[in-house]
């Protein structure tokens, strides 16, 4: 029987808290009350049936005072009465008194009321006695021909479930369903007939499907989607039926049900992989995700899409849709779009890169109108970091995008302007053709900047490609500007004196470069009167800066302007408009110096900042050619150094990932023809539908590893000990979000032990689901109990508990066994991931939990104790393979890792090999650990404190 068929029983929440009635006081309830009292008598009768009570005096009441009653209420939980209630005399044969029972419900097969009759049907489902049904058949027969739709469809699962359990009571029952389907009208009704058919005797089901299969797309969607099952299961067991369905699957896909249009697609792929299927199956999931307002729908969906992606051949049938998988991006959700972005980006290919470029730089400027909304950063820098892509895999398209890019520089949002100079940088070492336009750009929103991390990187940028002399004086005119009036000291004092009334204060405006008949370099503004604002809204960016303590940007200044200072000297050939120029450049790091050591800014300049910009005083006074190849080449050099080692990993990387893609195939590989194939042996290919009901259900058949070690015998663990009375171990089961113990208790005494019960609770975020049922085991009897915990977070849980229990005829209290502790491991929950350094860096910053881990362990080689603490704590290296490969005597690596709750955990591995102890002496140092929440950093700590030596097997 498949998981699909098993019954489902009624589950009744029981309240724990009252007190048990007696079995005199029911009896009295049952007899002699009014219809309410019986309803209540009948629910406890009901709850202690389950608890374990066996109550054999009141069923002859039942039968006598509360079955003929007409109540609906009553009626209702009567089904879920006679379903629990044993049914058999300890041999096994029917109890007379059912006889009764069943005489009551033939009657009410026959009832006027639909609902009585239907509800009855339903609970016949339920029935595993053929004794019972056997009188009760001419009835349920008769239901097929009933007026409601509600009767006839609970009749034929009726009949499908007596059928299945009970072939001989009706054998004709598929000849019965089929001419009923045939006449049938109600959607529902045919549904159930249908599914009957698949299950019961698919060739009648074909005949069926045949003789309407052109009218298929104006059935019910519930008909529609139990076509689709059947269509796909007739194709899996005989590929040579394909070609006779595979139309109808295509106009399943006009379906108006988004879950038939859902199912068919993917049908579709697993029948066949012609390009035009492919193409249809994936516009149909596009679709979808567009027209599907669940953003849990649209997700789903998409990983179907990138499934599909991952088959080669499929690939470039995909290529072709780029254009509408990028539709998606009008979905507002952030993982929506994430997901969409790298899967266009997977896809992109010198056809449609131009395409794609268009439509993200509007998505771009649409980012810029929109009002300010969370999300709406983090999908710019997502933008941004696609277009990074794109320009560095197809550079013609560079040209395009960084224009756009650029007016995000002064954005206020620093981690997208960021992300802008990070394109930008690269762009301009490798794209030699785009440095004039680059350098223009840069010019023209330099003054509109805000942040001051922005501003060193732009300032780096100008120093290091402005080759021209205009160019050059360009960034000497935005600097001045940026600056505001020199010497600074003075002219803050002045303005805080009064003697400068801000309304008169000159501020600069857009200059011309002017050179006077003496050969210096001079500026000439325009004066602009403006009304006092709030007292520091007027000031220069850079000025701000600068009084607001932040003077890294000055030594950032004072190296740019070294530079330009030193190619200006090499450009121009007149000895006045040289010294002019480094004069004015010496000036400006001088009065920065004045102002640093001063007590105008709100926080004094650094000893570190002082040395730099001396350092660039001493340079420029000097001129020596060695600071002038330090300062203009080498460090161009180090970009490039680190330009192309980014560029290597990323190929690395990709390189792995279409080696893994790509299907193997040996010369020597035997061929598999589908039509010679045996059945037994297409176990290849996967019943889709089976493994989708497992996975829901939680039953994955996860591949076992080889190593017999890794087996399920793993995950046992003994709770009691041999010689304990009763021995119980436990097999802990790992979903998702849910823990499944089944715990296998043996009664090792000669003595029958009545309520045996697990008593479990639970320690960290798990929860016990239900309470197990008590038990009664015969003397060397043994039994399997489950227990269901939900798991609410990443972190080290314990479950504890106890078996109690009464021996039979004994007159001592309860007995206790208390059960060894279960730890729920945390690398059940941890999933490698990867992430990039600056977000590293800021979740390094932002996460409050710190767990410090001192190394403590045997292995004596670096880089085998990082691959022992990756494998351990299934963590991802973030350090590249270059950065770790090679020996020394240290080593530093950053890891990383997500729960499946989306909790992040940051690992730094700070390691080093004590050489002065000798070849064997083992590594020391530490691990930090750093998390959100308390518990994901203990655990992992601890995880990493228990794995760190190595034992020798």
């Amino acid at each position: 029987m498949t998981a699909a068929e098993n019954v489902c029983y009624t589950l009744i929440n029981v309240p724990m808290d009252s007190e048990p009635p007696s079995e005199i006081s029911l009896k009295n309830d049952l007899e002699k009350g009014d219809v309410k009292l019986k309803t209540e008598a009948l629910k406890k009768v009901i709850i202690m049936i389950l608890n374990g009570e066996k109550l054999p005096g009141l069923l002859m009441t039942i039968i006598r005072f509360v079955l003929p009653l007409q109540d609906h209420t009553i009626k209702k939980l009567l089904l879920v009465f006679w379903e629990i209630v044993p049914k058999t005399t300890p041999d096994g044969r029917l109890l007379q008194e059912m006889i009764l029972v069943c005489d009551a419900y033939r009657k009410d097969l026959q009832h006027p009321n639909e609902f009585i009759r239907g509800s009855t049907l339903r609970f016949l489902c339920k029935l595993k006695e053929a004794e019972l049904l056997e009188p009760l058949m001419p009835a349920i027969r008769a239901c097929l021909e009933h007026r409601h739709s509600y009767v006839r469809r609970n009749a034929v699962l009726a009949i499908y479930t007596i059928y299945r359990n009970f072939e001989h009571l009706i054998p004709d029952a598929p000849e019965l369903i089929h001419d009923f389907l045939v006449n049938e009208k109600d959607a529902s009704c045919k549904r159930n007939a249908f599914m009957m058919l698949i299950h019961a005797d698919q060739d009648r089901a074909l005949d069926y499907l045949s003789t309407c299969i052109d009218q298929v797309q104006t059935f019910g969607d519930i008909l529609q989607l139990v076509i689709v099952e059947l269509i796909y299961k007739v194709c899996h067991a005989n590929p040579s039926e394909r070609a006779r369905f595979i139309r109808c699957i295509y106009n399943l896909l006009q379906s108006s049900s988004p879950a038939v249009k859902y199912e068919a697609a993917g049908t579709l792929v697993t029948l066949s992989s012609a390009p035009t299927a492919i193409k249809a199956a994936a516009q149909c999931y596009i679709d979808l995700i567009i027209k599907e307002s669940d953003n849990n729908v649209k997700l789903i969906v998409l990983d179907r899409l990138i499934e599909l992606k991952e088959h080669p051949s499929h690939e470039r049938v995909l290529q072709d849709l780029v254009m509408d998988i990028l539709r998606v991006l009008s979905t507002p959700d952030l993982e929506v779009r994430k997901k969409t972005l790298q899967l266009a980006l997977d896809l992109v290919s010198s056809r449609n890169v131009e395409e794609l470029v268009i439509v993200l730089k509007k998505e771009v400027i649409k980012t810029n109108n929109v009002t300010e909304h969370e999300d709406t950063d983090k999908y710019r820098q997502l933008l941004v970091r696609t277009l990074h892509s794109c320009s560095v895999r197809f550079p013609d398209m560079a040209g395009n995008v960084i224009p756009v890019l650029m007016e995000f520089l002064s954005d206020n949002n620093e981690a997208a302007a960021a992300d802008v100079l990070e394109f930008v940088r690269e762009a301009i070492q490798r794209f030699d053709n785009l440095r004039p336009l680059i350098v223009e750009k840069m010019l023209e929103v330099f003054h509109a900047i805000k942040s001051v991390k922005i501003y060193r990187g732009a300032l780096w940028i100008l120093g290091e490609y402005c080759s021209t002399k205009e160019d050059i004086q360009s960034v000497m005119t935005e600097v001045r500007r940026s600056l505001g009036e020199i010497p600074i000291v003075e002219s803050e004092i002045k303005k805080e004196a009064g003697e400068l009334k801000p309304e008169e204060e000159v501020s600069v405006g857009p200059a011309q470069k002017l050179v006077t008949e003496m050969g210096t370099y001079a500026t000439q503004s325009a004066l602009s009167s403006s009304r006092p604002a709030k007292k520091e809204e007027d000031r220069p960016p850079l000025r701000g800066f600068l009084l607001d303590g932040d003077f890294f940007v000055a030594a950032s200044l004072a190296t740019t302007l070294t530079k330009i200072a030193l190619r200006y000297v090499s450009l121009v050939q007149e000895k006045k408009k040289q010294n002019s120029f480094n004069a004015e450049a010496m000036l400006l790091m001088a009065t920065i110096l004045h102002l640093g050591k001063s007590s105008l800014p709100k926080k004094p300049i650094t000893d570190d900042d002082v040395d730099r910009i001396s350092l660039c005083l001493k340079v420029l006074s000097e001129c020596s050619p060695l600071m002038n190849d330090i300062f203009n080449k080498e460090c161009r050099q180090s970009l490039s150094h680190m330009l192309s080692a980014k560029l290597e990993e990323e190929k690395l990387s990709q390189k792995k990932e279409s080696e893994k893609r790509n299907v193997m195939v040996q010369p020597d590989d035997p061929i598999s023809f589908m039509q010679l194939t045996a059945k037994n042996e297409m176990s290849s290919k996967e019943d889709q539908f089976q493994l989708s009901l497992l996975a829901a259900m939680g039953n994955t058949q996860r591949k076992e590893a080889a190593d017999p070690l890794a087996s399920k015998l793993n995950k046992v663990t003994q709770l009691t000990g041999f010689s304990d009375p009763v021995y119980a171990e436990a097999y802990v089961h790992v979903n998702q979000y849910d823990i499944v113990l089944d715990v296998l208790v043996v009664n090792q005494t000669s003595d029958t032990l009545q309520n045996c019960t697990l008593e479990l609770a639970t320690l960290g975020d798990l929860k016990l689901v239900e309470k197990p049922s008590p038990l009664t085991l015969a003397p060397h009897d043994f039994a399997n109990i489950k227990a269901n915990v939900k798991v609410a977070s990443t972190e080290n849980g314990i479950i504890f508990g106890n078996v109690v229990y009464d021996i039979s005829g004994a007159a001592s209290d309860r007995n206790c066994v208390v059960l060894s502790d279960i730890h729920i491991d945390i690398m059940d929950y941890i999933q490698p991931a990867s992430c990039t350094d600056a977000e590293f860096r800021q979740m390094w910053a932002e996460f409050e939990w710190e767990n410090k881990v001192t190394v403590n362990t045997n292995i004596i080689d670096l880089n085998e104790y990082l691959q022992h603490i990756l494998k351990s704590t299934n963590m991802k290296c973030l350090t590249p393979e270059k950065a770790l490969s090679g020996y020394c005597g240290f080593m530093a690596a950053n890891l990383y890792a997500r729960s499946i709750f989306g909790e992040d955990a940051l690992a730094n591995v700070s390691i080093e090999k004590p050489i002065h102890l000798g070849p064997e002496a083992p590594v020391t140092g530490h691990i930090r650990i750093r998390a959100k929440s308390q518990g994901m950093a203990l655990s992992l700590g601890d995880k990493i404190n228990l794995s760190q030596k190595k034992t020798s097997l």
